[in-house]
Order: structure tokens, then C-alpha cells, then sequence
């Protein structure tokens, strides 16, 4: 992307994926302006703060956030950033509720010794597992419905059993339109490690949480000479004057190019010049939300990091206990837990108080770890986020929306845009990096390492 050094680039977006669209825009030599209409950067990895009956307040991430081992591209800019030698390590456990039993599903001996399914279905679900690990084209799995394959390869039981609570509770009820897709890139990603020679997959965590990449990271961009604008809402990107007319409540800026990092509908609203067809793949984008339940405890409730539950009637998706990883001395040595459910973005659970959420949520939990009191919980704050990623559909890749669009110099590279991936960090990064040499074709002809490093 060397044509023209002087033109000024607008990216917004101030999540991880817009800062990354701007250092590396910034790294080529650009002039970067980085909109985010939130008061801070960060997107869906902020940090938030709980207040506690005490007075005192605890600072951690808003949604729950790991780094893998095997995650380079993330692992990458936590050096850049100056952060490597802050990640701390930790081999996690992992549990499993089902028919109101907590069991440890940690190794292969616990896996073997899982009660509620036979040997049989324990072999097939292990034998659909290595499979789905050995599958390196991911469009072909996109082809195929995400109950068909596994009843295929799992077997009926199996499937009922253990896969479809799991399906239902990240997907809701979208997951009859999913793909096997769905299930693919959650194997290759946790088969990373394996596939890159380490013996274990490790869980980390940057001491001080997204709070300290987060603030790093705004710096790292500060330093560089990149504008940030936040609390700044961007309401329109109009093609203007050879360039496009940035609109925020502040006014108008005037720019050369525009990446546009937002969710597929709002990036519709934002971008009146995009064709019919264009607009039609934004619109058409299915979305699933999340209201996640943030809980401050006065002690541990189990030794896991994650519980996965298989009870279809769940209130919440699963029990994810942050200081099973994170030192509880990041939290005040308190423990920190999130409940997290999966819904569509219309669900009536984003009207919900936090009261509500409470009420709905706590009795279960109390359910799965009889011990539990209320009055050991010591806060509850509760987080809504409804566009947070695509739905993984049958033959999403023929309609995902393009990042290069009819609009020259207008660009797209929201979550829509991530095919057979999790959404997380890492592939977060991935995304910014293959848009950012999508762009640079449609810029010079050529991708330019530069933009892509």
C-alpha cells in the first residue's frame, strides 16, 4: 500500500479489531483517526469495575477472555506491546453438570470414567472429536448441518445427550440453521497446540486483564501518532470530495479512506453508498447476543475453569470461574465467576435488571453447588451485548460480506466477515491482518508486508 503515504485513513471501531486495523495502517506510515463510540477503547474486551458492599471496588474484563498458548498472532502483539513477559500460565480443569452431577472432565481418565455416557458413545464422541482435528477444509464443512455431522460421527445418543445442550446453549435456537462449521474451528483452535508440536494447551492471562492491554495498547497507538476519538459515534460515512465525509456529533472530518470495523447492520446504516447487494449481505447477517452475569463471591465454588451443562433448562450457558485461572489477588481475593447466556438478539433477557438476571440465574447456580448462600455473593453486575457474533450458517462463506466493496476506498472488516472461527483475540487479529491485505490489492495491486506484518 504504497501509492500515497499522505492520505489520511478513518477505521471505525476502537475494538481490538479496529486498534489492529490501525497500528498496522499507522506501521505502513498512514495517518490513522480510530472512532469508537464508547467512552474507552476496546470493544467487546474492555475492562469494567464491581462495586462491593463494602465500599470497595474489583476491576476485571466485562466477558470473559483467555489466551492460548498456541494463539501466535495475539502472543505477537502482546510483545509488541511490551506485555509478553506479563502473561502468567496456568493448566486449567474442566467440569461437566449433567442430571445435577458435577463431574471433572480434565484428562482422558476422567473422560473415560464420565458416567452419563457408555463406552461406546465415549469412543465415538472421542473418534468424532480427532476426526473434526484431522479436517483441514473448512468449506467443506460448511456444506453440511451441524446435527447431521455429529449425529453421524457421535451417534444418536451421544448427540442428545451431550452435543445438542451444547449447541442450544452458544447458539439458542439458531443452531438448526448452523453449520458443522461451528464445531470444526472450535476443534482446530483447541487442536492448535497439539498441531504446533507442545505437548499441553495452557491457558493465560496478561496480569492486570484487558484492562492492561487495553490502556497498553491505546498508548502503543498514542505513540505512534494515531488520532483516537472516543465517545465519538460515527452516524455517517458519505463518499465526498474524492474522499468520504466522516459524521459525528462534533461535526465532519474529512478523509481519504475508511475502514469500517463495526457490526454488519450498523456498518449498513453507516454506509449510504454501499449497493443494493451489498446492504442486502450486511442486513442479512443473523447475529447472536450474549447477557453475561458478572459475580463476585466470598469463595470458590469449584476447582474448574469451565463447567460446560448439558441440561437443556439451563438459565445460563455455562459456569466459567475466572480465578480457577487468574491469581484471586487480581480481584481483591475474591472469587470471580461468569454466567454467560447465548440469545438472539431480540431475547427479552436484554430488558432484564440486573435484579432480574440475578434472580434468574442464582437459584440454578445455588442448584449446581448447594453450599452456596446468598449472602456470599457479594456483587452481581451484568453486561448486554447484542450483535457479538455471526451465526455460523450453511454456506456462510458464499454470502459473507466482502471487505473490498463497490465503493473505492470504502472498507468492511467486521466479526461478519470471520468464516470457520471463534470469535476471540486471536482470530480477531487473524481477521484484521487478511483484511488488511485484501485492502491492499484493491489499493496497489499488490499486498504490501508493511500493512500485513
Amino acid at each position: 500500500m504504497s501509492v500515497d503515504r499522505d492520505r489520511h485513513w478513518a477505521v471505525v471501531g476502537g475494538g481490538i479489531l479496529g486498534m489492529t486495523v490501525a497500528h498496522r495502517l499507522r506501521g505502513a506510515g498512514y495517518a490513522v483517526t480510530l472512532y469508537e463510540a464508547a467512552p474507552d477503547l476496546g470493544g467487546l474486551a474492555p475492562p469494567w469495575q464491581i462495586d462491593l458492599p463494602d465500599g470497595d471496588r474489583i476491576t476485571w474484563d466485562r466477558h470473559y477472555h483467555v489466551t492460548l498458548l498456541s494463539d501466535a498472532r495475539t502472543r505477537r502483539l502482546l510483545d509488541e506491546l511490551g506485555l509478553a513477559d506479563e502473561v502468567r500460565w496456568v493448566e486449567t480443569r474442566t467440569g461437566c453438570y449433567v442430571d445435577e452431577q458435577l463431574y471433572s472432565v480434565s484428562n482422558t481418565v476422567e473422560f473415560l470414567r464420565f458416567p452419563p455416557l457408555g463406552i461406546v458413545d465415549k469412543l465415538r464422541l472421542g473418534g468424532t472429536i480427532f476426526y473434526g482435528s484431522r479436517i483441514h477444509d473448512g468449506r467443506r464443512m460448511e456444506r453440511i448441518d451441524v446435527s447431521t455431522w455429529l449425529r453421524r460421527w457421535s451417534g444418536n445418543r451421544t448427540y442428545e445427550r451431550f452435543w445438542l445442550p451444547l449447541l442450544r446453549a452458544k447458539l439458542g435456537d439458531a443452531y438448526q440453521g448452523a453449520s458443522a462449521g461451528f464445531i470444526w474451528s472450535t476443534i482446530q483452535r483447541l487442536y492448535a497446540a497439539r498441531r504446533s508440536g507442545l505437548k499441553k494447551e495452557l491457558f493465560g492471562y496478561v496480569r492486570g486483564g484487558y484492562a492492561r492491554t487495553v490502556a497498553a495498547f491505546a498508548a502503543h497507538l498514542e505513540s505512534e501518532g494515531v488520532t483516537l476519538r472516543t465517545g465519538c459515534p460515527v452516524t455517517s460515512v458519505r463518499r465526498a470530495d474524492g474522499g468520504f465525509r466522516v459524521v459525528t456529533p462534533d461535526g465532519e472530518d474529512h478523509v481519504d479512506r475508511v475502514v469500517v470495523t463495526t457490526a454488519a447492520p450498523l456498518a449498513a446504516a453507516l454506509c449510504a453508498d454501499l449497493d443494493a447487494d451489498e446492504r442486502d449481505l450486511l442486513e442479512g447477517v443473523r447475529y447472536q447476543g450474549i447477557v453475561c452475569a458478572s459475580l463476585v463471591l466470598r469463595r470458590p465454588l469449584a476447582p474448574y475453569y469451565l463447567t460446560n451443562i448439558t441440561d437443556p433448562d439451563t438459565p445460563f450457558t455455562a459456569v466459567v470461574e475466572m480465578t480457577s485461572l487468574i491469581d484471586p489477588s487480581e480481584v481483591g481475593g475474591h472469587t470471580l465467576v461468569y454466567l454467560p447466556k447465548y440469545v438472539a438478539p431480540d431475547d427479552p433477557l436484554f430488558e432484564a435488571s440486573d435484579d432480574d438476571v440475578r434472580a434468574a440465574f442464582l437459584p440454578y447456580l445455588q442448584r449446581m453447588h448447594p453450599g452456596l448462600r446468598d449472602e456470599d455473593v457479594l456483587a452481581v453486575r451484568v453486561s448486554r451485548a447484542r450483535q457479538v457474533f455471526a451465526v455460523p450458517t450453511i454456506d456462510y462463506s458464499l454470502r459473507v460480506p466482502p471487505v473490498v466493496t463497490s465503493v473505492p476506498g470504502l472498507y468492511l472488516a467486521g466479526s461478519a466477515q470471520l468464516v470457520n472461527a471463534t470469535l476471540n483475540v486471536d482470530d480477531t487479529i487473524g481477521l484484521a491482518d487478511e483484511a488488511l491485505a485484501a485492502i491492499a490489492v484493491a489499493e496497489c495491486g499488490a499486498p504490501e508486508p508493511a500493512v500485513v506484518a
